[in-house]
């Protein structure tokens, strides 16, 4: 059953087209993501969905059996009112008791605390508790994971995974994607393009459609190349003919494509990093009397690439700003070597003057920037970061919360840091922005800490994660978010068996649990066999040699777009070796983590 029809409906800011023709079916079940570049107009299209915002031409049918539940990206609230009173404010159908419910999940169980003095991301989960409780069949949530800790995250993944409605949501969360949605929609130049399956399947039929119209587009260009040259050189014909073949010139130069697929191309600039970076020395930090940090030591190292993890409020970005010497510490030092420069992304951004114009704001930080490619202006690098020229003169109050962002970090990037601290980076940042970080991030000749809930931006970057643990404690791991998770699991599980497996006899005295033939378990130290051993040898070299046979077959393809059956043959040889090389990635992961677990000198038990 069609739930909501969106019908041609259109929408202007500002001068400023956002979305042209929008056409949409939210069909009962569907569970859709929607994504597109910042200032798109995805949060636009969301209000009209959900009855906020009024479209300036087309039509929204509702189907009389729609009850839906809308949470904007930044809830109004009433600063008076208490946690509970708020959540009831927000949806006044529903009991009590479950919003109680509800907030309880959400680490809200104070519930006679007044919203002043919450957190904007304790605020959220407010907001989102209500439109969880309510007996809705269409959910429309605006970043429902900007500002969650992992925990809130999963719940709500596994929470809107059994929702038996439809779904239609903004986020950047590509695991919340993947895990989430079975469709995917994309604004592009005010046009909704639609996907179906998950991000993953997203991905590939985008780079399909992309890779088809450049094709097509390749061939009109051909032939207009060629058409050109005829109205140029060619007497002015008065024949039909002639007259037919001039129209079908000007149906050719009206048909060029253009592609929204926008890269934020940033090469690394930073400045020299002598051989001491950041020293921290049994760092010590309570509020109150309790420990959030206790007893912290480690040394960063020139191309560390650390993530930082906890729920919120445990001290994170304390933590970051006792590196910077921004928070006294109570205990211990941090010591800071004279080379460094740290550029520091802020999770609530520096105050922005919005009266200022873009290219202002940056030329004021640098008037230009030297990269690996050479120098750039504040004009070039604001086109990198995907601010077109027509944009430079516009004042900051009039960009959306994500181009803010991604002005931001373009202003921190300018100062050509060599010590990178992002204090969660992907807050309000489009998935393009996001990817290309990513590969800045992979280049960037310096150490790097990352504060972050974004599970697939962790595992993407970092090799070692640091998690607040209990009584202020830190723990170090190494590998990424899913890796340090694995971890953490399989501590608990053991912890959990070992509990459970030790009984107490009738004096009361504990005694070790035995094999089930009654015999003491025995264990022998863990180790690699003969084959694993040379497998682990080779393995780096056998994936870059694939990977390096992917690059080549890419190029092939590009070159042949135009040949169908060369183009078939190449993709199905891409598809076998990209086959192959995520088997050789996932056995790399199983040799590495038990590489690791022989290191610590794990062992097994003996039958």
């Amino acid at each position: 059953m069609d739930l909501l029809t969106v019908r041609h409906v259109s929408r202007t800011f500002s001068e400023k087209t956002l979305l042209t023709d929008i056409n949409l079916i939210i069909h009962e079940e569907e569970k859709t993501g929607l994504v597109g570049v910042n200032g798109s107009g995805k949060s636009t299209l969301l209000k009209i969905i959900a009855g906020v915002l009024d479209a300036d031409s087309g039509e929204i049918r509702r189907s009389n059996s729609l009850k839906a539940g809308y949470l904007p990206q930044n809830p109004e609230y009433d600063p008076k009112l208490t946690v509970i009173e708020q959540a009831i404010s927000y949806a006044p159908d529903v009991e009590e008791y479950m919003l109680k419910s509800y907030l309880n999940k959400m680490g809200m169980d104070r519930y006679d605390m007044p919203m002043s003095v919450l957190s904007g991301g304790q605020r959220k989960k407010v907001a989102i508790a209500a439109v969880m409780a309510g007996n809705n069949n269409l959910l429309v949530l605006d970043e429902p994971t900007n500002h969650m800790d992992n925990d809130i995250i999963e719940w709500m993944e596994e929470r809107l995974i059994e929702f038996k409605g439809a779904i239609f949501m903004i986020t950047h969360d590509r695991y919340f994607l993947e895990r989430v949605t079975d469709r995917i929609c994309e604004i592009e130049n005010g046009k909704l393009i639609t996907y179906e399956g998950n991000y993953d399947a997203y991905l590939t039929a985008k780079a399909e459609r992309l890779q088809m119209a450049m094709a097509s587009e390749r061939k009109r260009a051909a032939i207009y190349k060629k058409e050109l040259r005829w109205i140029r050189w060619s007497a002015p014909a008065r024949t039909t003919k002639a007259k037919g073949r001039i129209e079908r010139f000007h149906k050719l130069e009206d048909g060029k494509q253009t592609f929204d697929n926008p890269q934020v191309e940033i090469s690394a600039a930073s400045s020299r990093l002598g051989r001491k970076i950041i020293e921290i020395n049994n760092l010590g930090k309570a509020y109150d009397g309790e420990y959030y940090i206790r007893d912290f030591n480690y040394n960063i190292l020139r191309n560390d690439r650390i993530g930082i993890v906890g729920p919120n409020g445990c001290g994170k970005t304390t933590l970051l700003k006792m590196i910077m010497g921004e928070v006294k510490p109570d205990e211990g030092n941090v010591e800071i070597g004279q080379t460094v420069k740290i550029g520091y992304f802020s999770q609530e951004a520096e105050e922005m003057d919005g009266n200022v114009r873009v290219i202002k704001f940056v030329e004021d930080i640098a008037t230009s920037v030297k990269t690996d490619e050479g120098y750039f202006s504040a004009s070039q690098m604001l086109e990198k970061f995907l601010f077109p020229s027509y944009m430079h003169s516009v004042k900051i109050e009039k960009l959306s919360g994500g181009e803010k962002r991604r002005l931001y970090l373009l202003s921190v990037l300018m100062q050509a840091p060599n010590v990178l601290i992002l204090d969660e980076p992907t807050n309000d940042l489009d998935i393009d922005t996001l990817t290309i970080l990513e590969d800045y991030l992979d280049s960037f000749p310096g150490a790097v800490i990352i504060v972050s809930h974004d599970r697939y931006f962790l595992d993407r970057l970092v090799v070692r994660t640091f998690a607040f643990e209990e009584n202020g404690h830190i723990g170090h791991y190494t590998g990424g978010y899913s890796k340090y998770m694995n971890e953490k699991e399989a501590r608990e599980a053991e912890q959990s068996e070992k509990a459970t497996d030790k009984s107490v006899d009738k004096k009361g005295e504990t005694v070790s649990s035995t094999t089930s033939s009654g015999r003491n378990s025995r264990a022998k130290k863990l180790k690699f066999s003969y084959n694993e051993k040379r497998e682990y040898e080779t393995i780096d070299d056998d994936i870059a040699e694939l990977e390096e046979k992917i690059s080549l077959i890419e190029k092939e393809i590009n070159l042949n777009s135009s040949d169908y059956a060369s183009l078939t043959q190449l993709s199905e040889e891409k598809a076998k070796l990209d086959e192959e090389l995520l088997a050789k990635m996932e056995r790399w992961e199983y040799l590495n983590e038990l590489a690791e677990r022989i290191e610590r000198g794990e062992t097994v038990p003996v039958e």
